[in-house]
């Protein structure tokens, strides 16, 4: 499956130029792939809404496997801010528990295991869409945690620049990946939002100005200072 430019992000095929083959897509954000030439539809999906309860369903693949998270309302309704340490600067971002519990209650899980520990961010976009995608331990754009979980907060959802939010390969199919969006983004709203960047954003922009090596598609590659997260902490209030 295709994706439009300017539309909507998936995840994508992304590999380390010295270490992996390219591989097919599983789940990527937008722009044309290098396979195919149908058109996704960009209408917008019905929109969840935050709920009181959350399913995680098991699903492959389960890379760098920590368990399937079992939703505690009460714990997933606490704020909290997310510290990724990254080689390049430390990135912060405020989690959206308000309005995206499941996935915020996931990230928090996947943190708290170390899940995120020793991976890099492997792919970095400079036309269309402006993001730098990371959490797939395996760095080819085709990783998972062993399980999905459903969309959240898309009701009128924007992408300007300081938004996290989640990768996917189309309704409900969420797992590790995400992405930072480093200057205003037009997307459809497909990619529940669950964070909001409160420092670290001049890092991205750093990261952004540097370059990628167009190996997906021109202004679509691995990002020319490789961005390794060392460590996720999170910090409540």
């Amino acid at each position: 499956m295709t994706i439009q430019p300017s539309t909507t992000p998936r995840k994508a095929r992304h590999v380390k130029r010295t270490h992996w083959a390219l591989v097919a897509a599983a789940t990527v954000l937008p722009l044309v792939a290098s396979t195919g030439t149908a058109v996704a539809d960009t209408s917008a999906p019905a929109a969840a809404t935050p709920t009181a309860s959350c399913t995680y369903t098991p699903a492959v693949p389960a890379d760098n496997f920590k368990g399937i998270p079992v939703f505690d309302a009460k714990k997933a309704a606490k704020p909290y801010r997310a510290t990724l340490r990254t080689s390049q600067g430390a990135i912060t971002f405020e989690a959206l528990t308000d309005k995206a519990p499941c996935t915020t209650f996931s990230f928090r899980f996947l943190a708290e295991h170390d899940y995120f520990d020793r991976s890099h961010c492997h792919r970095l976009t400079t036309q269309r869409i402006y993001v730098l995608q990371c959490g797939d331990p395996t760095g080819t754009g085709s990783g998972g945690p062993g399980y999905s979980l459903p969309d959240e907060n898309l009701t009128g959802a924007t992408y300007p620049a300081g938004t996290v939010a989640m990768a996917n390969a189309g309704p409900n199919t969420n797992g590790s990946q995400f992405f930072f969006v480093w200057k205003d983004t037009k997307l459809s709203p497909a990619y529940t939002p669950f964070g909001r960047i409160t420092a670290g954003l001049d890092v991205l922009q750093k990261i952004a100005a540097a370059g990628e090596d167009d190996q997906n598609n021109p202004g679509d590659g691995f990002p020319t200072l490789p961005v390794n997260i060392r460590n996720v902490k999170i910090s409540t209030r």
